[in-house]
């Protein structure tokens, strides 16, 4: 029992230490990324497209290969993700006031603290989930789109956010709750497991942050 905790504790650390340097990584090149002038170069010359498809692009290979690629790779894989993460979200300083994105950004990682505490509290297995949650986030993401294309609904879009942050808060829950069992799959390579997981905690930290600095989000005037 002591060794399974041990075990248990080893794996949380190391997760939440490598999405703390995944958030790191990619809040110090969004910073950089505004400051110095190159989102507005990226803007201007057509390439932020294309860096989101780069990125999306990472994350599907991340997700297929993780299972085959080494450690290091992995690793590899995951900051490089985070780096082109931090450009995208340069986007942020460009459209809301700092001290908005500071303070909102606390209060994001005081949510994100507390979910992580009921899913790890959690005894019960969540797995059940799954289904639903895939089924709500591709319903978010069409309906986002087409408010976008099609809609134009400035009220919807509000209504889209506050979804969307009701469905990664209980994301958040399960991933927590999922790391718990990972563990315990034996052909899960367990030196890598935790970058695995950091990407998925990192995943929903992001979009908890966006989705509450959109809301609540003092914009430039």
């Amino acid at each position: 029992m002591e060794n399974e905790i041990a075990t248990e504790n080893k794996l949380f650390g190391k997760t939440f230490f490598w999405m703390f340097l995944g958030l790191l990584g990619s809040a110090i090149i969004a910073y950089y990324t505004y400051s110095s002038g190159l989102l507005a170069d990226i803007i201007l010359e057509g390439y932020f497209g294309i860096l989101l498809i780069v990125e999306l692009v990472a994350v599907l290979l991340f997700s297929l290969l993780f299972r085959k690629l080494p450690a290091t790779a992995v690793g590899i894989l995951y900051f490089v993700y985070a780096m082109l993460n931090g450009v995208t979200l340069a986007t942020v300083f460009a459209v809301f006031e700092l001290y908005s994105i500071i303070y909102l950004f606390v209060i994001s990682a005081g949510v994100f603290a507390v979910l992580s505490l009921i899913g790890y509290k959690t005894n019960k297995d969540l797995s059940s989930w799954s289904p639903y949650i895939t089924v709500f986030l591709i319903a978010g993401i069409l309906i986002s789109i087409i408010n976008l294309f099609i809609i134009k609904s400035s009220g919807l879009d509000l209504l889209i956010d506050w979804l969307i942050l009701a469905l990664f808060c209980g994301v958040t829950i399960y991933d927590i709750n999922k790391i718990k069992l990972l563990q315990t799959i034996p052909e899960i390579n367990q030196e890598k497991i935790y970058v695995y997981c950091a990407m998925q905690l990192y995943l929903d930290f992001i979009n908890i942050f966006l989705r509450i600095l959109s809301i609540f989000g003092k914009r430039r005037n």
